[in-house]
């Protein structure tokens, strides 16, 4: 039984979050506009700005997107309850004014006056709609599990089918006014209404567009600082305009947005130097030829990327042939040579300066390290794997996304691995990052390198990913003792006992990797070039990556 005491909001709250963003003089959110805010006509001229994307935009609906290129464009174009500020604070959104009934267990918002792009005001049934989507087993979101997370009432009932989605703790008491229950206290719940799981969707439109919605501008709804006007699935181009109808359209000081897909760094650099590209994201010689130029910053990212193991393939599922495959890469030479943008080895699963916890220190300040690169070691467990297994050779392919960075990465994982494991072979499946996902969710691969960023300011972003029967545990590795530990920690005695909480996160990471179940190869550096002329272009490692809406262009 959840106790009801209320909780401290300890460190892993907002003010962890605002450890991770990287500042650069961006405005709050306040900053003067000298546009036109009269019409959504087409964005054009110099106050435009271009960023460049290595990867295509899988989703944008709000509710079924996973991906961070799609969530910084959902995030333009809708905004849910909070939003986070440039130092990643959340902050009033669509919610008026909150109110939190002293157990923490009842919240109560009032909605401002907003509209959706076809004329519609934004509604407390729009969050009730958009929420019971996320959960609903029909719609099948890979993010569902999310409102467990958030606390609310019968979400994993609803997820698992003994409830039905309208029975979600979430209410529209009147048009201007949304009451959320939860099951137990949640410290980090504000920063979670800025995710965009939780924005809202409305209805009427949904019904109308159908399994159509987001494939086009005419499928697209918006409540945010831009509307979509030019898009279609996969596309290499997405362009955004500013939305005159958006509450807060007078600090919102630029246009309109043009997204580009450009996968090759050296490419993406040559449309940065013609002046097509305001912000680009480097990678390998790139960084190496730009690094002392005014323009380029380095920004550390919360992403983890790591190789996730199919322990059902064959050969896979012996955790020492996946320690010794993890201990002969070399995170080091990774990236220092193929990345060279400001990334860290990852001998661990829960990043660097993601959250505090009651100690007031970063949990890796006080965690164990894991998997690290040792060759005798790494040696020893493939002699040991393969007398277990009875085998002398093993060939497992490794998924890769065909992005520059991730291909070099991958190359140098496969001869690594096949220097250092004699008899072990890599074969790389390169494909599109959609691709890639989709086959790993299927669980049709053997490995895949892939990665997770945080959704919130908390180690539970990462650890209930690998719960057994987890949406997202794609290699379905499986452990009981790991399984009750994160699961008091989210919602049993551990949730409402802060230091034994803490220290249950770090013995469930302990589990994880002792038992090679991924195998952590680096947390992700950005090198980033951004125009002189442009600021407020807010950077999160929590959350959505990139924020647009405050920025400014001289």
């Amino acid at each position: 039984m959840v106790k009801k005491a209320k909780l401290k909001l300890y460190a892993t709250s907002l003010a962890a979050t605002a450890l991770l963003a990287a500042c650069g003089g961006a405005s709050t959110g306040t900053t003067e506009s000298t546009a036109d805010t009269s019409s959504n006509t087409e964005a054009t001229g110099d106050k435009l700005l271009d960023v460049q994307f290595d990867v295509e935009v899988a989703s944008l609906d709000p509710q079924i997107a996973t991906d961070g290129a799609s969530f910084q464009v959902i995030a333009s174009l809708m905004e849910g309850l909070y939003q986070l500020d440039s130092s990643g604070n959340a902050v009033a959104g669509l919610a008026e004014n909150t109110e939190v009934s002293e157990d923490g267990l009842t919240y109560t918002f009032t909605i401002r006056d907003a509209k959706w792009s076809n004329g519609d005001a934004v509604t407390a049934n729009d969050f009730v709609y958009g929420w019971q989507r996320l959960v609903d087993p029909e719609v099948a979101s890979e993010y569902a599990y999310i409102m467990d997370i958030a606390g609310v009432e019968n979400a994993a009932a609803i997820m698992d089918g003994s409830e039905t989605p309208d029975k979600l703790g979430v209410t529209a008491k009147d048009d201007k006014t949304l009451e959320v229950k939860l099951t137990h206290p949640v410290p980090f719940f504000e920063s979670l209404m800025a995710f965009p799981s939780f924005f809202p969707m409305n209805e009427k439109f949904m019904t109308e567009v159908g399994a159509n919605y987001g494939t086009s501008p005419e499928t697209t709804i918006a409540n945010g600082a831009f509307t979509l006007e030019s898009y279609e699935p996969l596309a290499t181009s997405i362009k955004l305009a500013k939305n005159a109808d958006y509450y807060d359209a007078a600090n919102v000081a630029i246009e309109g947005l043009n997204f580009q897909v450009i996968k090759d760094s050296q490419q993406a650099m040559l449309s940065y130097q013609n002046g097509d590209l305001d912000v680009v994201t480097l990678a390998g010689e790139q960084v190496d030829l730009f690094k002392d130029d005014p323009e380029f910053t380095n920004i550390q990212d919360g992403y983890l990327w790591y190789v996730s193991v199919n322990t059902k393939v064959e050969g896979l599922g012996n955790n020492k042939l996946r320690e010794a495959v993890a201990k002969s890469i070399d995170k080091e030479a990774i990236v220092n040579t193929a990345l060279k943008d400001g990334s860290v080895p990852a001998d661990f699963a829960i990043p660097n300066g993601l959250a505090n916890g009651p100690d007031g220190k970063d949990f890796r300040e006080t965690a164990d390290t894991y998997l690290t690169h040792d060759l005798d070691a790494a040696a020893a467990l493939f002699e040991e794997a393969k007398e277990e297994l009875g085998a002398e050779e093993f060939t497992f392919s490794l998924l890769v996304e065909d992005t520059e960075s991730a291909i070099n990465v991958s190359q140098m994982i496969k001869s690594q691995v096949e220097a250092n494991l004699e008899g072990l072979t890599v074969e790389i499946e390169q494909m599109p990052k959609k691709t890639r996902l989709e086959r790993m969710q299927q669980k049709d691969y053997d490995m895949g390198l892939t990665r997770w960023g945080p959704d919130y300011a908390d180690p539970m972003t990462y650890l209930d990913l690998w719960v057994t029967d987890a949406s997202n545990n794609n290699g379905s590795w499986s452990n009981e003792k790991y399984d009750e530990l994160v699961e008091s920690s989210k919602t049993g005695d551990l949730a409402n006992d802060e230091e034994a909480r803490w220290e249950a996160l770090k013995e469930a990471e302990s589990i994880l990797l002792n038992d090679a179940a991924i195998l952590p190869v680096y947390q992700k550096g950005s090198a980033v070039m951004v125009k002189s002329n442009v600021k407020g272009v807010d950077s999160h490692a929590v959350g959505v990556p990139k924020v647009y809406k405050n920025a400014t262009i001289d």
